[in-house]
């Protein structure tokens, strides 16, 4: 069989409108592009792309060779699907892009498409995306959307049915064949705003997305999309798809069947995630009492010449089951990231709302709960920042051992933490409790025998809120830097000598600078500070402001 050449020359019929753009800007000015548009461009001519491949009459994968030129008809050949022309119409002629989709789409029609749909909740998808989120936002930035989990989450799908790569192409005497790829290439649809408002479309290719972790895969997807915002595009970002994602639901659109085009053999639609149209009206907490979960419709378009119904609908069946977290599949996304928690799992709700016993039972399991976060919160907290240690939940500390799932995580209970007893959703309850007492620094105070003392610490742990002024932040770094700089000058001149230095510790400087001011401004007058050996040079220098010239002197 012969396989259909694939070069940087062909491209998606989907982008085909841009490189005719940025070809009218090389034939203008070769030096307003970057060099790789420009090499692109060396031995372009656009009448070699005919109307072969993608852009034949016929929708196959195969590169044909150009034809010889027809004599020119007076009256080009139309569409029967028009419009009726009135004397008083005004009359605007699609060029560039439009006049490409127009091409675009009329060639589609010879692509026979069937598209498969599945409703899939989200409860599991929205509870993992915020302990990721929050993560990431306490620790080193970034956000991870639904579309990125989903996407990741089709990648996997795929592997387990291989058929979804399939894409259909003829060999060179015309015979119907098929090809499937080394490596999976995932073209993302995006829509992007022109500055006259109009809009285009843009489907920019992770290459070889089957051989990336979660981490690599959010990576390449948020480095291609900011190229497109910043319009530093390149070549390569448009060739090699063989499915493309898109998500119509950024605009609450549920699910849409797009056209498929030659050489493609599926896209992969994500729908908008709300609750089911006949509870948007209805009470949160109603909701919340029935165990009512928000859906998220994902559709499957393939090439029914070489994919089946079937295989469609196991792909959908397989994105279903890890959305719902079974293989692994979160357990995976948190490693990739380095979160140092389990994910949250699926699990049947089994309440009986109605009882009055299944609510006091509830209440009773959710203050075990809390108690156990005030004395064993410390188990969990975030202390290994090599991440040597795999994460791994304390059972007492397992909303699931006592009974309590993700569905109850909206519902409200009694509870008196972080202040005066009220009612709290669990969620907000085990947030309030998790930033307590299990971060990156574990609180332990229940062999504390006096009330009063512990009631004291529990006040100024539990909702005490951590958002730090940017002038705050600098200072703790411009102590970080200096007994950061200290220490290294002590490596650099003293080799080999004991010097009991801070390394590793040096969060020990502004510490203790926080706290002598706030001495100060408590009215203490004299502090009296005992140490050990190791830190107490930087101590000297950075808190007590010992001259150097005192300090190596006595060295």
């Amino acid at each position: 069989m012969a396989d259909s050449p694939t070069s940087s020359r062909s491209q998606s019929e989907l982008n085909a409108w841009l490189v005719e753009e940025m070809y009218e800007q090389y034939r203008d000015d070769p030096s307003a592009l970057s060099k790789s548009w420009q090499d692109f461009f060396a031995g372009y001519r656009p009448e070699d792309e005919g109307r072969g491949g993608n852009g034949s009459s016929h929708a196959t994968g195969r590169t044909s060779p150009t034809p010889e030129r027809a004599p020119t008809s007076p009256t080009p050949a139309r569409s029967g699907a028009v419009g009726t022309v009135r004397d008083d119409d005004e009359v605007s002629r699609l060029r560039g892009v439009g006049a490409r989709i127009v091409e675009n789409m009329e060639t589609s029609l010879g692509v026979p498409t069937a598209t498969s749909v599945r409703d899939v909740p989200a409860k599991l998808l929205e509870v993992n995306r915020r302990i990721i989120n929050n993560y990431l936002r306490r620790s080193r930035g970034g956000k991870v959307s639904f579309t990125h989990l989903i996407a990741y989450a089709m990648v996997r799908a795929i592997e387990d049915v291989p058929a979804m790569t399939t894409v259909y192409v003829e060999t060179e005497d015309g015979k119907p064949a098929t090809v499937r790829r080394d490596h999976l290439g995932v073209g993302l649809a995006v829509d992007v705003e022109n500055d006259d408002g109009s809009r285009t479309l843009m489907v920019p290719v992770i290459g070889d997305a089957d051989t990336l972790s979660f981490e690599g895969f959010l990576r390449a997807y948020e480095e291609v999309i900011r190229k497109i915002r910043t319009g530093r595009l390149e070549p390569a970002m448009f060739s090699g798809a063989t499915v493309t994602v898109t998500n119509p639901g950024t605009i609450g659109t549920v699910h849409s069947v797009p056209r498929l085009m030659a050489g493609q053999s599926a896209i992969f639609g994500v729908g908008s995630i709300d609750y089911p149209a006949q509870y948007q009206a209805a009470d949160a907490r109603t909701l919340a009492k029935i165990g009512v979960s928000k859906v998220i419709t994902l559709t499957s378009t393939y090439d029914h010449r070489v994919i089946q119904g079937a295989e469609s609908g196991m792909f959908l069946q397989r994105v279903h089951h890890l959305l719902l977290g079974e293989d692994g599949f979160y357990d995976d996304v948190f490693a990739s990231l380095g979160l140092p928690y389990e994910p949250a799992r699926w699990r049947t709700d089994t309440t009986d709302m109605d009882g009055a016993d299944d609510l006091l039972d509830k209440q009773m399991r959710v203050d075990q709960l809390v108690n156990m976060y005030r004395v064993r919160g410390h188990l969990i907290a975030d202390l290994d920042p090599l991440k040597q240690i795999p994460p791994m939940l304390h059972p007492e500390l397992d909303p699931t051992y006592y009974g309590l799932s993700i569905w109850d995580l909206d519902r409200e209970f009694l509870s008196d933490v972080g202040g005066e007893t009220t009612k709290m959703a669990l969620g907000d309850i085990l947030g309030v409790l998790r930033d307590a007492y299990c971060r990156t620094i574990g609180i332990e105070y229940g062999h504390v025998l006096d009330p009063e003392e512990k009631s004291w610490i529990r006040d100024r742990v539990e909702g005490v809120t951590e958002d730090v002024p940017a002038e705050d932040q600098k200072w703790i770094l411009e102590r970080l830097n200096a007994a950061e700089a200290f220490e290294s000058f002590l490596h650099t001149k003293y080799v080999g000598q004991k010097r009991f230095g801070l390394e590793g510790a040096e969060t020990l400087i502004p510490l203790l600078d926080a706290v002598c001011e706030a001495a100060a401004d408590a009215g203490l007058n004299d502090i009296v500070m005992g140490m050990a050996h190791r830190g107490r040079l930087n101590v000297l220098s950075n808190i007590l402001h010992k001259s150097h010239r005192q300090i190596f002197g006595e060295f």
